[in-house]
Parts: structure tokens; sequence; C-alpha cells
């Protein structure tokens, strides 16, 4: 059983894209009727690594950025956010960094995800084994890095390295269809993945999937191994496992904006918690309040909160539902 409390010590190794998002302006704007829009940094990975920075933590990203200047706006980005980007290579050739064209409404909103060539999907047995994983707190992934070649086998060497160096290894499931060839691909290697992981964080439709079969979420993330496994339901809040307990939240009820952002929120909040020694329930709690935030404001990078904005948030809120 891998030391949680290490996160307390020693920043958090993530691994995953950084992209560019560009979000039709102003709030409300359909893209396909607007005339303008505005940039931020994006991507589940780097928007994760900004969560945890801004929430008081330290956190460095290792991954692969197109060698152009998309990939140096996304350099330029993780070091205005404080983030570690030392471990992030620029790729050359074809690569091209990933693109998200977003809505800031709530009802049909579209998200646009351009990933051909994608340059995150580049990453190396070579990237993953120059690591000092002693350097490191945690480790943490999500689903996206496992979807192609050599991503996926770099992933699962780093998950070796990490854990030979006594890391934690953090997973949030993060599915996204597009990225993958087959549904029953992505299904084996979530499983395989989530088997290694100490920490788990998933949605009740990602759960379902894994599973394989619908309405089996649940029983699903009760059977994993981890020492902490966060089932989310959405509006009907989390129920976590841990320390043979079922914990059940609910959630900060706010004026939504647009539903993104709000899982990457919650889990670089939930490590920046636990980093600083709250009960898991505690954390959790945090991880949503911030995920709350987020989608109340424009953006995913630039809404995630300071440890400061969460903290007034949280004081002068009703609470979370019951």
């Amino acid at each position: 059983m891998a030391d949680l409390s290490r996160l307390g010590r020693l920043p958090c190794l993530i691994i995953g894209r950084a992209g560019m998002d560009l979000y039709a302006d102003p709030p409300g704007t359909p893209i396909e009727a607007a005339t303008r829009f505005t940039s931020a940094l994006g991507g589940s990975s780097a928007n994760i690594a900004v969560a945890l920075t801004r929430a008081g933590g330290r956190a460095a990203l290792l991954t692969c950025v197109s060698d152009d200047a998309v990939g140096r706006f996304c350099l330029a980005q993780l070091d205005a956010y404080g983030v570690d980007r030392s471990l992030v290579r620029s790729a050359g050739g074809e690569a091209r960094n990933s693109l998200a064209v977003v809505e800031t409404r709530m009802e049909n909103c579209q998200s646009v995800i351009y990933r051909n060539h994608a340059a995150d999907f580049q990453m190396s047995l070579k990237d993953v084994e120059a690591v000092d994983y002693a350097r490191f707190g945690a480790l943490v992934t999500t689903g996206t890095v496992l979807a192609s070649e050599p991503s996926r086998a770099a992933c699962f060497r780093a998950f070796d390295l990490a854990r030979a160096a006594g890391l934690p290894l953090i997973f949030d499931v993060d599915y996204r269809p597009y990225s993958w060839a087959s549904a029953e691909e992505a299904a084996e290697v979530y499983s395989r993945a989530a088997s290694l992981c100490d920490v788990i964080v998933g949605n009740d439709v990602e759960f379902d999937f894994m599973s394989g079969a619908k309405g089996q979420g649940l029983a699903k993330a009760r059977s994993l191994t981890a020492q902490i496994t966060v089932y989310k339901m959405g509006e009907k809040g989390a129920i976590t496992f841990a320390q043979g307990q079922e914990i059940r939240t609910g959630i900060f009820q706010t004026a939504t904006l647009k539903p993104t952002g709000a899982g990457d929120a919650f889990l670089g909040n939930l490590i920046a918690s636990l980093a600083q020694g709250a009960p898991v329930k505690e954390a959790v709690l945090r991880g949503s309040a911030a995920a709350a935030i987020v989608v109340s404001r424009v953006g995913c990078a630039p809404a995630m909160p300071t440890s400061q904005e969460l903290d007034r948030f949280i004081t002068f809120h009703s609470g979370p539902t019951a």
C-alpha cells in the first residue's frame, strides 16, 4: 500500500495533455454564430495541475506539446500558472496540439475537440524513464493518456517506475470515446489501470462503462481495492469508498454557466486537500465546492479557484445538498 502522506511533502507529477481552448465570446454564443473567441490553457491534465497549484499545492506536468506557436502558447500558460513544465517535450513533425472550441452555456453546450496527430500521444518510454520519481509525492494521470500508443505503454511504464519509488498512483477515469479505437479496448485498459492505482475518481457513467454493464458501475467501484475510490453522480453528489467506509456527500449549488472543467477542479482540489492533511470527507467536499465554482465561471484553467477563494465560498455558501 502506497504512502499517501507523501502528498504533503513533495510535488505531484501529472501525466497528460496541455492544450489550447477557444471559447465562443461573449458567453452564451453558439460556436456557429461566434465572430470572436477568447483563448485559455486547456487539456484535462493541465487543468488538474492548475487546480492543484492554485489550491496551494505543487505540480509538474509530463507530456508532449507541438513544436509550433500553439505548443509555445501552452508552455507560456503553464509558466504563468506556476506549473513546472521542465518535463514537457516539444514534438516536431506532424504532431499537433490538442485544440478545443467550446461554448459557455448549459443547454446543448457544444465542445468540438481537434485531436489529429495529437502531440500528447507522442510521449514515449524515453520520456518517462528519464524522470527522477523520488522527487515527487504522487503520480497522477487521466484516462485520456491511455487511449493511444506510444503514450499508453509509456504511462504503464511510469506506473511501474513510480510504484518502485513508493509513489501513490492517482487515476481520473476521464473516458473520452472519440480517442479510442473501441469501447471494449478502453474498458480493458481502464480496468488494468484501475487495478494498479491507490486513488480512483470517476463518474457513474464511467464506472458503468468500466463494469461492462449498464447499472453496474457502483458495484464496480465497490469492488476496487484502491485506498480511495470516488464514485461521482452529478447532481446526486458522490459516494466515496475509503478505509472500509462508504461516505456520501452532496454538491454545492451555484448558478452554472457551463458544464466543463468540474471534474478537473474536483480532482485537483481533492489532491490538494489530502496533501494538507484533510480527512477524506472534507477533501471530497472541497473538491465538490471547487467544481461548483468552476462551472459558474468562464473557462477551465482560468476558472480554478485559489485556496482563499475556496475557503470564502465554503464559509458563505449554505452548504452541500444532503
